[in-house]
């Protein structure tokens, strides 16, 4: 029996694609028809063994023997814009069936939530919880997936068309997109990458959000102004605020997006209001809509004029849904409930925007500081005495004669902080992250910096975000919290902020260092840690994960992995990064948008309202995932110290090439030095340059040999008991198999013969072999991803569409690499590139 996925996405892919074959792609082969028969070449070439030149030759032999050097890199390009907008229509055809293989209103929705609280009378507790508790989903900028503004406009409207099975359209629209470039032809600014976002806020969030609590207010019946917590839901912002490895990020960068952020905002509420002007025509409400309108109008045009905060305008809507109440039968007043909820929601900001900076930038910024100053013995203190030393210090950051332009910026983007507040409220910027945080004396630096900057007599308006990232730092984080919440003077801090501390940890980069068990498991004894002690100093502690796409960047089903933390994990907020193909895929539409915000709320506060008993991790099975975790930790750490380790990623592997890629504005490494060093390189280029390869290092390596341990050791049975218990165990083996599923060694089977890296290949497919094997023990399933069917199928299919891609991008490489035909060294290169951004987008969350 045919399932939803194949019923619903899989055959009207398979219909829709034959529209293809009439698409404007080349003047001398007709390509539609010519590349299922790549797609064929590579599946069998690769499962018989051929390698990718191999199976390239193959295919122009048989199909274009006559073709000149040029004709055949042509037909090459054309396979590829081809195969970019097969990936496209997939994406909109899966898109537009979303409400159709996903249930909007089953386990996870606020409908179903609220039916569930209505049946066990527990409303009460279930509007109690909702006061405090709160979803922060945080857009960042990192290059994983932009397309350009009109083809996110064609992709829409092509969605649409699919929805309605508009043939016709759907054939223009396809025949549209072939003419039209789908990548960046130059690198995007920081303030590019911000006006990108722009759109999902503006076209996704700005409806999806409120819709949400409007839901809430009026099952619980109340009305907006009853409603106690706006925060429910809200949007962070990174690009034009994450100046972490970007240079490019200036402090000019930051109060243009800021204000680019306003403007975005404002017009969706003018375009609003002048829908409910044509609705409240009556007596005494019209001049007020009126009013409004004007003042929005001139705030966002006329600078100086109309509203200044996002009070005032809130205070004519009041006025308006009073007269309405008590002179017009309430008639339209849920329509200016709806309007209210989302000025509540959004102000005069939109998304609030992080700042983050590497913590030795502000070690770099405070010795200039104190260079300038003529403090000359601050390096021979201890750390203790540093930190008293900065909290001590009053100098006057605007008068500091510092000479290093980063440092004088650094110093003018705290003080830029303080005019964003001003423009567009304290929401709209208010969080600054340290990266790479390894003690105190990091959080002091960018606490006395700002209390130097921004700081009043009210205190500092500014949550200091300490980010912990490698597997070292995760550990000593607890050791570190302590030492902080005991210092009177941050102690002090924490109260005027509600004595609530916000700590990010970073999957990316804590798997990039130990590997995908130890990280994940890393992160969750540090956070019943850092609970623990938090709760001992009477703070609440909030967790922001910075999550990327994949598994390996602690992506995946994030749902289960909030729903699976117990009570040793506080739980007050669910906090996390989106990007990248994330945002599009899982936040792209509304209805996907909203649920998955739906997914996220409801995951963090059911056991809470309902009782629900956790299956709490007992102290044994707590150790033995520390046994577990040490395993695969000691197996991921020899794959990283060997020697060939680094100059695979860089002789095989499309890393060098990111940085060429023109997805986003960041460099590839942190520092510009020369070479690779494994500490500087980004986990988004790291993570990549794997999932082009489709060997997926950082999503399964060494939890194989892991398992394999346990069951030499004896421990299986206890494992499998375990993985049937815990809905944690359950969840990380379940990402690892999304990471497994997604890989295929056949592609790259022809270096299991090289010379070189021959050994160091096969050290990767044998750890592969092995974990599918043990994975599938442990979980009892047949085949990978048996237990998640829609997303299984999903992933097989765009593996196929894919293949011609990868084949092309593997047989360019191995022709740069064995120097082979060297005067068209560029268009190889030029091959590598244009393959990566459709194995980027095919696999949306590569990344």
């Amino acid at each position: 029996m045919a399932s939803a996925f194949d019923q619903i996405v899989s055959t009207r892919y398979h219909i829709y694609n034959s529209l293809f074959l009439n698409l404007p792609f080349s003047e001398i082969y007709r390509i539609g028809t010519l590349l299922p028969f790549v797609q064929q070449y590579a599946e069998e070439g690769f499962e018989q063994g051929s390698d990718p030149q191999e199976i390239i030759d193959r295919l122009f032999n048989d199909f274009a023997p006559q073709a000149s050097a040029e004709e055949r890199f042509n037909l090459l390009f054309s396979f590829i814009q081809y195969a970019e907008r097969q990936i496209v229509l997939f994406d909109s055809i899966e898109d537009a069936a979303f409400d159709k293989v996903n249930d909007l209103n089953g386990k996870g929705t606020v409908s179903a939530l609220l039916l569930r609280a209505t049946s066990d009378e527990k409303l009460q507790k279930l509007r109690k919880k909702l006061e405090h508790f709160s979803v922060r989903v945080v857009l960042t900028a990192h290059p994983t997936q932009f397309y350009p503004g009109h083809v996110l406009a064609i992709i829409n409207d092509l969605e649409e068309a699919i929805r309605e099975d508009d043939l016709v359209n759907i054939n223009l629209l396809m025949q549209q997109l072939g003419k039209t470039p789908i990548i960046n032809r130059e690198k995007p600014t920081p303030y590019e990458e911000a006006v990108s976002l722009c759109w999902y806020l503006e076209n996704v969030f700005y409806y999806a959000a409120p819709e949400i609590i409007l839901r809430l207010i009026n099952t619980l019946d109340v009305t907006p102004q009853q409603w106690k917590n706006y925060n429910l839901i809200n949007i962070g912002f990174w690009p034009g605020g994450d100046r972490d490895g970007n240079p490019y990020v200036t402090h000019e960068v930051t109060l243009k997006v800021a204000a680019r952020l306003k403007e975005t905002i404002l017009k969706c509420y003018h375009r609003d209001l002048r829908v409910l002007r044509r609705r409240l025509t009556f007596r005494g409400v019209d001049v007020l809509i009126v009013e409004a309108e004007r003042n929005v109008y001139e705030a966002i045009y006329y600078a100086g004029k109309g509203y200044k905060k996002a009070e005032e305008l809130l205070d004519v809507l009041y006025r308006i849904r009073g007269l309405l109440e008590t002179e017009h039968q309430s008639l339209f007043v849920r329509k200016v409930d709806a309007f209210i909820v989302k000025v509540k929601m959004f102000g005069f900001f939109f998304a609030g925007i992080d700042i983050r900076q590497d913590s030795r930038k502000h070690e770099q910024a405070w010795r200039e500081i104190l260079m300038a100053e003529q403090v000359n013995n601050f390096d021979s203190l201890s750390e203790d005495e540093q930190v008293t030393f900065l909290l001590n210090s009053t100098f006057d950051l605007k008068a500091v004669a510092v000479n290093d332009e980063l440092v004088r910026e650094m110093i003018e983007t705290v003080f830029t902080i303080g005019q964003i507040q001003q423009q567009n409220g304290e929401e709209a910027c208010h969080r600054y992250v340290i990266s790479n945080c390894g003690s105190v004396k990091d959080i002091i630096s960018v606490f006395q910096l700002a209390k130097l900057a921004i700081g009043t007599a009210q205190g500092l308006p500014l949550d200091i975000v300490p980010l912990f990232e490698t597997i070292d730092d995760l550990a000593d984080a607890g050791e570190v919290m302590n030492k902080l919440y005991s210092i009177p003077e941050y102690k002090a801090h924490l109260q005027q902020r509600g004595n609530k501390q916000t700590i990010m940890v970073g999957f990316s980069d804590g798997t990039k260092d130990g590997g995908y068990l130890r990280a994940n498991w890393s992160i969750f004894r540090a956070k019943e840690n850092l609970t623990r002690i938090s709760r001992e100093h009477g703070i609440t502690v909030v967790f922001f994960d910075g999550r990327g796409g994949p598994p390996a960047r602690g992506g995946g089903n994030t749902h289960d992995f909030y729903a699976s933390l117990g009570n040793s994990i506080e739980d007050h907020e669910v906090q996390l990064t989106v990007q990248g193909q994330t945002i599009s895929s899982g936040f792209g539409k509304i209805n996907s948008c909203r649920f998955n915000l739906e997914q996220l709320l409801s995951a963090g506060i059911e056991r809470e309202v309902f009782d629900e008993e956790a299956i709490e991790l007992t102290t044994e099975d707590k150790a033995l995932l520390d046994e577990l975790a040490e395993a695969g930790y000691q197996a991921y750490l020899k794959l990283k110290h060997d020697t060939k380790f680094v100059p695979y990623l860089e002789k095989i592997t499309p890393l060098p090439f990111f940085g060429r890629s023109n997805i986003g504005s960041r460099p590839v490494k942190r520092n510009s030095s020369e070479g690779l060093q494994f500490e500087d390189l980004r986990a988004i280029p790291f993570v990549g340059a794997w999932a082009q390869m489709k060997q997926n290092i950082p999503g399964f390596y060494g939890v194989g040999s892991a398992l394999e341990a346990m069951k030499q050791n004896g421990q299986y049975t206890r494992l499998k008991m375990l993985y049937r218990q815990s809905l944690f165990f359950r969840t990380l083996l379940a990402n690892s198999m999304m990471s497994l599923t997604k890989t295929y060694y056949p592609a790259t089977r022809y270096l299991a013969k090289d010379e070189e890296f021959g050994a160091f290949w096969n050290n990767m497919f044998d750890e592969y072999t092995l974990t599918c094997e043990r994975v599938l023990e442990v979980t009892a399933l047949n085949e990978l991803m048996e237990n998640n069917p829609l997303n299984r199928d999903s992933i097989k299919l765009r593996e196929r569409i894919v293949l011609p891609l990868i084949a092309i991008q593997q047989y360019a490489l191995q022709r740069l690499r064995n120097e082979q035909d060297v005067e068209h060294t560029g268009l190889y290169e030029k091959l590598v590139l244009r393959c990566m951004f459709g194995i980027i987008n095919a696999a949306r969350n590569s990344a």
